[in-house]
């Protein structure tokens, strides 16, 4: 569980790198590069939730 939310963490310290270079250097592939890692971690992070709930729907702890 720690790992996973380690993980998108990172993910989004690294959109906002890439944004943050974007915004410095005015180039686009910064942009590009920022934007593809938040929608890759939004439906990773989607992914693990839907994971959570179903697992609560269908065995629920005792």
């Amino acid at each position: 569980m720690v790992v996973f939310r380690l993980a998108i963490l990172l993910l989004l310290l690294a959109a906002i790198v890439c944004l943050g270079l974007y915004l410095l250097r005015n180039d686009r592939r910064w942009l590009h590069l920022g934007v593809a890692i938040i929608k890759w971690t939004l439906v990773a992070a989607l992914g693990f939730f839907a994971v959570l709930i179903v697992e609560r729907i269908f065995w629920p702890a005792q």
